[in-house]
């Protein structure tokens, strides 16, 4: 039986979560259809876009992404804490840059003179407003509703472009963050979309290896459909290697990216029965290909916890001078 999402998604037992969503009608909605010869490449854009800006009006950070012909994963990572800090009036504007918002809204935001019960009322909007941003059902929501209206009004029809409510799984060990990351990412190349990471269109991975999002493309596209009212938010940098944090201290993802660009070359280069595609073992490592150095990764790779330990040391000194 189907259990509420909010039995299925705390930030309380962990913050990172795998999640997928999936096209209806057995059909490339998301890229190119062999059958009819219609090519929807370009939705993959769509998608990749409305992920990174939903990212930067949400407390919620992205890990990893990868958006397929009929489906696309994420791994997010939930901050709610984000949001206590947040004035009134940051969460009215963060939530009026996807909708229109009531008129009471509109006139609080605009400083008109409010009565006391009319106060009351738009303060239990915006604490309202202020959950939904922290929420993964709302984020969800919101970028996979304008992505099924576009795709609808392009293909001329009506009805589900979504199968059914997006699939969520919890990552409670940092082996099952990396282990889910490296499988997102190698995605395209187990598809045989791609031969290697930094060539995986529409990727996290490739993104971080050759960034080429456009912000002002991205959000005068999301703008012409009325997916996005506008954005006073900076972007959001996808959720970054801090190399290797303690628990405690931890605010990005564990290890280094060069650790992990060795891990997803080195998985993805495991040949497996069910998959029809891997990276060729003839190729060199990731690492050479990208012109990495490889010897201060073998250092920070062996050496981690001590080089951590001077990083931190010497920031926590400098906090307890100021």
């Amino acid at each position: 039986m189907t259990r509420p999402r909010k039995e299925l998604v705390s930030a309380q037992d962990t913050p990172y979560y795998h999640v997928v969503s999936r096209c209806v009608r057995r059909s490339f909605l998301c890229g190119s259809d062999p059958t009819t010869g219609k090519n929807y490449e370009h939705r993959r854009q769509w998608i990749e876009d409305r992920i990174r800006i939903l990212s930067s009006i949400f407390t919620i950070d992205i890990c990893a992404y990868a958006v397929m012909s009929n489906h696309h994963h994420l791994v997010v990572k939930l901050n709610p804490s984000e949001a206590e800090s947040w004035s009134a009036t940051e969460v009215v504007t963060r939530w009026l840059s996807l909708f229109k918002g009531p008129l009471l809204i509109q006139r609080w935001l605009s400083g008109k003179a409010l009565s006391q019960a009319e106060r009351k009322a738009a303060d239990e909007i915006i604490s309202v407003y202020r959950s939904r941003l922290t929420s993964l059902s709302w984020f969800m929501k919101c970028l996979n509703e304008p992505i099924a209206r576009q795709a609808n009004l392009e293909d001329k029809c009506t009805g589900h472009f979504w199968e059914s409510r997006f699939k969520s799984q919890a990552l409670l060990t940092e082996e099952a963050l990396l282990s889910c990351m490296a499988y997102v990412d190698l995605n395209p190349i187990r598809v045989k979309m791609a031969n290697t990471p930094e060539d995986s269109e529409h990727t996290s991975i490739k993104e971080r290896i050759k960034p080429t999002f456009d912000p002002k493309s991205a959000i005068h596209d999301q703008k012409a459909p009325l997916a996005l009212q506008h954005l006073q938010s900076s972007i959001k940098p996808l959720l970054h290697f801090e190399g290797a944090a303690k628990a405690n201290d931890k605010q990005g993802t564990l290890f280094s990216l060069k650790d992990y660009l060795t891990l997803v070359d080195m998985t993805g280069r495991i040949i497996r029965e069910d998959k029809h595609g891997a990276i060729s073992i003839h190729l060199p490592p990731i690492l050479e290909r990208l012109g990495l150095d490889s010897e201060n990764w073998l250092e920070n790779a062996t050496q981690f916890e001590q080089h951590y330990s001077k990083k931190f040391a010497r920031k926590r000194r400098v906090r307890q001078a100021a």
